[in-house]
């Protein structure tokens, strides 16, 4: 029961002065999450008041089931964003059917996480590969604020996941400019980057909401035109299932995978950050899953949208001290309290705050250095960000990640297609064995033996590969060539295809009057050549822990050979 709800291991050792941490810890995140969840709830296409929605339950079921003290779970943009764009394909007909959308669109995610969870199956994430995440998340964050463009200019504008759509139809706009909200927007723009330069302890979304609020209320800027969040409805969301339709999950489906694997590698990503930075290790990548999976699922039986992990709320939770994930109780205390009793207080909050909001938080998603360091280091992987980001930007966000990772998957096969291929020759005056092209002047050739090294595993993509580059470097040693060494150190798989590629390579080249000779075959390896025709061709004698062993047997051998030569030639001579 503890290792799947590991609140209970944590009551355990919990001590009573840690109490303090936890309730400040929850109080300040949720500061800054209210009016965050009703910004974010707008880039989902959803009313301000589902942000608040799904930062009650989600929020409380990861205290049960979490294992990061830091993680603050709720609304985030990344996925409100996905959110917009998976339905907005659809032909939705009212704002009823789109949020029955949306809060089954959080079961699926939920369904989909705790199953992953469940069966282990967390190394998913790692076929979302940092160059497609960084690509995907840039253009994704330049969308997000450029589709809040309309917030701040205060006008009607359709909605699209597409960078030139949004940004045409904001020009189409410009004349219609409500000049009022866009002083508004800019104004909270300004204050928010400068109080966080000033101090990052200073709750800048909380300043610049009540100052919207009070600009609005006794200036009377309503009449001005001004378009404010209005009526949010008062009390705890009603208790309601997700409407299942198997039309509407084949609909969903994509989207779903999609904001289940991205959610949670935005979690385990910002936790194990967070960890890293405080030398701890807590995480347990599974339960996160099921954490996670547990917070989307019930989540969605309170009206909530798909759920994360927040970046800027973890770090507001992690430096004011969180001590246990029972800060998280103290966050839904305060949103809960809001939801009852102060939601009239956000009546005059204008869209254009919370358009700023959005703008200045997701900012930070656009992570320049990351490309230029690839551009510089790794040409091959700038090209999958970059793709990624045009897709991303110009064709849609699904089409974009789903594509990343495509392009990543081709460039992995096509790396381990022609893997790094070495000759190896002896150092001078030492028993190490050096790649020749990197040690030409150190290493003694010889034209009797070829030592090769082949990094990566042997399977059906590289089988012709090696052998190609195998007889390459054969035929360069001429008639000379008496021996050739493999060393397997790096091989730690070798497929049925590879195998019988390899039988065939040893078969001739022992044909040929060649001796070969395997070094530093690791376990599996050798498990694999004892097991398939391999050793069949090759017996045991013939493999050897290292290169340089191989190489005594060979000269052994070969001494052995001429002096067997010598005297058949001595009596060969003697007869005549």
């Amino acid at each position: 029961m503890r290792k799947f709800f590991p609140i209970l291991q944590t009551l355990r050792s919990y001590k009573r002065k840690e109490l303090p941490k936890d309730i400040l810890a929850g109080f300040n995140v949720a500061i800054v999450l209210i009016p965050q969840g009703m910004a974010y709830a707008m880039i989902a296409g959803l009313p301000p008041v589902y942000g608040l929605y799904a930062s009650l339950m989600p929020v409380l079921v990861y205290v049960l089931f979490g294992t990061s003290r830091a993680l603050a779970i709720g609304p985030v943009a990344m996925d409100s964003l996905l959110v917009a764009a998976g339905l907005g394909t659809l032909a939705i007909v009212g704002l009823e059917n789109y949020i029955a959308l949306a809060i089954l669109l959080a079961f699926m995610v939920g369904v989909i996480q705790f199953v992953l969870g469940i069966f282990r199956m967390g190394y998913l994430v790692t076929f979302l590969a940092k160059p497609v995440i960084s690509g995907f998340t840039s253009a994704a964050a330049v969308i997000i604020i450029f589709s809040q463009l309309k917030h701040l200019l205060g006008v009607e504008m359709a909605g699209s996941n597409q960078f030139h759509r949004i940004f045409l139809n904001a020009l189409q706009k410009i004349p219609e400019t409500n000049f009022y909200d866009l002083a508004i927007g800019l104004t909270g723009i300004l204050l928010l980057i400068g109080l966080k330069k000033w101090s990052r302890h200073i709750p800048a979304i909380l300043i610049i909401v009540v100052l919207g609020i009070l600009a609005v209320y006794f200036l009377n800027m309503e009449s001005l035109g001004i378009k404010i969040v209005g009526t949010i409805p008062k009390g705890i969301p009603g208790f309601i299932l997700p409407v299942i339709e198997m039309d509407n999950i084949m609909q969903l489906w994509p989207i779903a995978v999609t904001l289940a694997l991205i959610g949670y590698l935005e979690a385990i990503s910002i936790g194990k950050g967070i960890e890293e930075k405080n030398d701890e290790d807590r995480i347990d990548a599974n339960q996160e899953l099921v954490a996670l999976g547990s917070a989307n699922m019930l989540g969605s039986f309170l009206q909530s949208y798909p759920v994360s992990a927040s970046f800027s709320r973890s770090a507001i939770n992690d430096e004011s001290g969180s001590k246990s994930t029972l800060s998280g109780l103290f966050t839904v205390l305060l949103v809960l309290v809001t939801l009852m009793f102060l939601t009239p207080l956000f009546y005059y909050l204008p869209n254009a705050i919370l358009a700023s909001i959005i703008m200045v938080s997701v900012y930070g998603l656009i992570d320049l250095e990351y490309a230029k360091r690839l551009w510089i280091y790794r040409k091959d992987e700038f090209i999958v960000l970059i793709l990624t980001f045009l897709i991303t930007l110009f064709i849609g966000i699904t089409q974009g990640i789903l594509t990343g990772v495509l392009i990543s998957l081709l460039l992995m096969v096509y790396r381990t297609s022609k893997p790094h291929f070495a000759v190896l020759s002896k150092i001078k005056d030492s028993d190490y064995y050096k790649n020749i092209s990197r040690f030409g002047d150190e290493v003694i050739l010889r034209d009797d033996l070829l030592i090769v090294r082949f990094d990566s595993q042997l399977y059906f993509g590289n089988s012709d590969y090696f052998k190609n580059q195998l007889f390459k470097y054969m035929s360069k040693k001429g008639d000379n060539l008496k021996g050739v060494i493999l060393n397997a150190e790096a091989i730690n798989y070798i497929d049925s295809t590879a195998t019988r590629m390899l039988t065939k390579v040893i078969k001739k080249i022992r044909n040929d009057g060649i001796e070969f000779y395997i070094a530093g075959a690791i376990g599996p390896t050798r498990d694999i050549i004892f097991r398939s025709g391999i050793s069949k061709v090759l017996p045991k004698e013939f493999l050897f822990v290292k290169i340089k062993e191989a190489v005594a047997h060979f000269d052994h051998t070969e001494n052995r050979t001429g002096e067997h030569e010598r005297v058949a030639y001595q009596r060969n001579e003697a007869g005549n």
